[in-house]
């Protein structure tokens, strides 16, 4: 049993030994006006009201009638638990995001808006800006490709195209930046959301960021405190665990919390991961912990925004098996805010976890000034955005914000100078385009976009062939390759096309090999139960088959997690992008045919591959 007063010395140890550090920026702050508004704002308000500010719940981006059970069901959920703000997010049918328009987002939040007493704060989580979301938007590859540049000046640039774009669409608060360092290669959930695993450099891209959405007027969010990076499960699905010392926490996982604290982010989200060196409480996790928030507090000096991540991820549910959805709810809302959480993301049931932290004042389990405090946070932070003076906006003005072309082209010098040569062969690179150019027959999805001469085969690996992912790759290459082939494959047809592909793969004269392979939420299999990065037993068999008997012709190129490489060690020339986003796959093609020269340096080490800083030039061969 820990007693209260070993999580004590925990603490006072910590700030003991807390550097000194730069004096810290403002975060987005009220006015006096602002100040005084939100304090007269919480002396008004009814229990209940409180207790709904503190709470926020997805809102999907469609296009809804006003007068239709969609929207009404949206309308009626937020008057009734007066709730304070909410998640803007898309729907997802067949396991894939069905994306909106920036126009119906706006519109959406303006309604909303117009439907509620006070006015509302809206979230998302805008990593690589809002085209994950939205069509016609600016899409920035993944962080770890702006670590790849070493130039923090492009991820200030990208908060403040992000906080631009977002605030247009009525969007003032993004989850981003990832603070975690991701120094544990076979991480499922974190990997290319970090921009690395060196703490100098990534604090100094989470501090540019934070600064850049600032200039904007964009709230930010450093996550996942204490540091997710370390470890080696997808808390969508499991329980994780930190197992780093009290010392290498101090020096490597906090320090990028610091700076983000330091450059004035106004949030911070807590993860669902235990953490033993500073609550060794078997079971605690850090979003219910009070001794890992105080370190918050205290130890990094952050007087902002605390936010639980999602409650509905299955590392805090399985705390609470046994009690109904509504019972669970309760609980964790009521451990969260006596942990210090301000305000508690998408629990699994509202009902239960709003009238079970209301009864729990009521009782005196938890006093109300505790309420006040996180309350008082989230209205300033209103007042801070200007909320209170006007909470809409104007529809006509997002086609002038919203994917300005200086703005498209920043996200794509951002790609082209991550793209990196870890190894070369100098026996492909670079591969000579056609004399005759041209767009040719795109094909389906289960078969050779063309039968082509057979001189480059492609063969493009992804999660679903449904997917828009590789089509931007293939469009590109066609341009320059018209006669080349191309296959895409997953795992549901790779082993209906091996023999077809690896035959294609003998004849050619060149072969890339493009995988796309990105963290992506509860991504579970029954020899990975814990989430996993790797390529699927079909699609892994058929890559190690076609570099058995072809690396020496062979380019392969991650459009996504770096660690590839390292299940696949025949590998002779290997080339990261670290993203599957359009400008990425338009990157990787220039550099694949010598256009523009491989400028990125790995901001990770790949086990047993190359250590962090690689990065080859192309020699002619």
């Amino acid at each position: 049993m820990v007693t209260p007063f070993r999580n004590t010395i925990i603490i006072l140890f910590l700030v003991l030994i807390a550097a000194a550090g730069a004096a810290q920026r403002a975060a987005l702050a009220p006015d006096d006006e602002g100040e005084r508004w939100a304090r007269e704002t919480l002396h008004r308000l009814t229990l209940e009201e409180k207790i709904g500010q503190m709470f926020m719940v997805w809102a999907k981006v469609r296009f809804m009638n006003v007068h239709g059970p969609e929207y009404e069901e949206l309308r009626d959920l937020q008057r009734k638990y007066h709730l304070g703000g909410w998640g803007i997010t898309i729907p997802v049918e067949g396991g894939m995001l069905v994306k909106s328009l920036p126009l119906e987002a706006a519109q959406l939040t303006n309604q909303l808006q117009r439907d509620s007493e006070l006015p509302l704060i809206f979230a998302a989580d805008f990593e690589r800006g809002l085209a994950l979301r939205f069509h016609g938007t600016t899409g920035f590859p993944h962080a770890m490709a702006f670590g790849a540049t070493g130039d923090p000046e492009y991820a200030r640039e990208a908060g403040r195209i992000t906080g631009e774009e977002a605030r247009a669409i009525g969007v003032q608060w993004d989850f981003f930046p990832v603070a975690d360092l991701n120094s544990n290669p076979v991480n499922p959930i974190i990997n290319t959301r970090a921009y690395g695993e060196e703490p100098v450099a990534v604090s100094a891209m989470v501090s540019a960021y934070i600064e850049g959405a600032h200039e904007s007027g964009m709230l930010t969010t450093a996550k996942h405190y204490p540091g997710h990076g370390d470890t080696d499960t997808d808390t969508h699905i499991a329980m994780a665990r930190v197992n780093a010392s009290l010392q290498h926490l101090e020096t490597v996982e906090l320090a990028p919390f610091r700076a983000a604290v330091a450059a004035g982010t106004d949030a911070t989200m807590v993860s669902h991961v235990t953490v033993p060196a500073l609550d060794p409480e078997p079971g605690h996790i850090a979003s219910l912990s009070l001794p890992v928030i105080r370190t918050l507090r205290l130890q990094l000096g952050f007087d902002g925004i605390v936010v639980t991540d999602a409650m509905n991820m299955d590392a805090l549910t399985m705390l609470f098996t046994g009690m109904s959805p509504s019972q669970a709810s309760a609980k964790a809302s009521v451990d969260a805010v006596k942990a210090g959480e301000d305000m508690l993301l998408i629990p699994v049931d509202l009902d239960g976890a709003y009238n079970g932290l209301l009864k729990a004042v009521r009782s005196g389990e938890i006093p109300e000034s505790r309420i006040d405090e996180s309350v008082l946070r989230l209205l300033r932070a209103k007042a801070a955005l200007g909320l209170h003076k006007n909470r809409f906006v104007d529809l006509n003005k997002v086609a002038e914000r919203v994917a300005r072309p200086e703005s498209l082209a920043l996200a794509q010098r951002v790609a082209d100078d991550s793209v990196t040569l870890i190894r070369d062969n100098h026996r492909v690179l670079p591969l000579t385009p056609a004399k005759n150019t041209g767009t040719a027959h795109a094909g389906d999805a289960y078969h050779p976009t063309e039968a082509g001469s057979g001189r480059l085969l492609v063969i493009v690996m992804v999660e679903d062939v449904r997917s828009d992912h590789g089509r931007a790759f293939a469009r590109e290459l066609r341009q320059r390759a018209p006669d080349a082939r191309i296959y895409f494959v997953d795992e549901q047809c790779a082993g209906a096309l091996r023999g077809e592909i690896l035959h294609a793969a003998h004849d050619a004269e060149s072969v890339i090999a493009a995988v796309y392979l990105t963290p992506s939420a509860g991504r579970n299999t029954a020899s990975a139960p814990r989430g996993s990065l790797a390529l699927r037993k079909t699609l892994s068999g058929l890559l190690a088959d076609l570099l058995k008997s072809q690396a020496r012709k062979t380019v392969l190129v991650s459009m996504g997690s770096p660690y590839l490489a390292a299940d696949y060690r025949k590998t002779e020339t290997y080339m990261c992008t670290y993203s599957n986003a359009p400008v990425s796959e338009a990157s990787a093609v220039k550099v694949l045919f010598g256009e523009i020269p491989p400028r990125g340096k790995l901001p990770v080490t790949i086990p047993g591959v190359a250590e962090r800083g690689t990065g080859l030039e192309i020699t002619r061969h």
